[in-house]
């Protein structure tokens, strides 16, 4: 059984962030612990965990233990580990196009969360950053708060994933198949968290299309005002990645942004994505 007492919390900022010290998350973790780390997820959003050496097995067990994972239709999974998404980034591999985005919100029942593995950093850059939801609404004046309130928006899942970067025979046909497979979704603009009735937008710049309710032109218009308020830096915490660092987020009251300003450097991590519920 794991020491609590001897886990320490590090807050990373004042809104979003902390890490989690004193903890070894690759080896076995009791239920106690998986609360331990569920309570903390909740309130800091993003737990940071260093120097864990992760199998793709060893990850793919962790994550398991806080819901069924998700297998993305269309990115490069672990051969013989399917649950573990692959990004890999060489010189032969650019990185995928940077947009801010939260996983998966075109599935019905979107991610709760997801926790990525660091196995091979660039010297320099591949930072990864984060924005609280929660925190964006918070600040929001009470009339925009009111005006949200009971607006929906539709997600769909050929926003990010473009046909144009899917131009091969094999690729197109994958894409086609996720299309076909993944209808527009709509989602409650302000979501209330499951556990702890925190309210969150609940849209991203990657999959979010339009706000149902609203004319095209005042759709766009609010739609990037939020956008843009969501990723102001009082609300985000930036990770400078070192190997073997391990990230759990709150998918539900989060967006992320890769930055991809590394290549031709190399750059390889092992994500695993725990599947949720659907947002209320």
């Amino acid at each position: 059984m794991t020491d609590l007492s001897s886990i320490t919390i590090v807050p990373l900022s004042p809104r979003i962030g902390a890490a989690l010290e004193g903890l070894d998350i690759t080896g076995l973790v009791d239920h106690e612990t998986v609360q331990f780390i569920q309570r903390a997820l909740w309130k800091h959003k993003v737990l940071v965990f260093h120097g864990q050496k992760f199998s793709p097995e060893g990850q793919r067990d962790f994550a398991a233990k806080f819901g069924p994972l998700h297998i993305n239709p269309i990115s490069p999974n672990h051969p013989g580990v399917p649950e573990i998404m692959v990004l890999h980034v060489d010189q032969d591999n650019r990185p995928e196009r940077a947009v801010w985005h939260t996983d998966v919100t075109f599935l019905q029942a979107p991610a709760l969360g997801a926790i990525l593995h660091c196995v091979e950093c660039p010297p320099v850059g591949g930072d990864t950053i984060w924005s609280s939801g929660a925190a964006a609404f918070d600040t929001l004046s009470e009339p925009i708060q009111r005006l949200l309130d009971g607006l929906t928006a539709e997600h769909d899942f050929r926003k990010l994933f473009r046909p144009q970067d899917y131009t091969g025979p094999k690729a197109r046909e994958r894409w086609e198949a996720a299309v076909r497979s993944h209808p527009p979704v709509v989602h409650p603009v302000i979501r209330t968290h499951p556990d702890t009735g925190e309210k969150s937008l609940f849209i991203n710049e990657g999959f979010t299309t339009r706000i149902v309710e609203l004319e095209e032109a005042e759709s766009a218009m609010l739609l990037n005002f939020l956008f843009a308020h969501m990723v102001r830096p009082e609300v985000t915490y930036r990770h400078r990645w070192t190997s073997d660092d391990v990230i759990f987020w709150d998918n539900r009251v989060t967006a992320h942004y890769p930055v991809a300003d590394y290549w031709p450097m190399a750059r390889r991590v092992h994500r695993a994505t725990i599947l949720g519920d659907q947002p209320r």
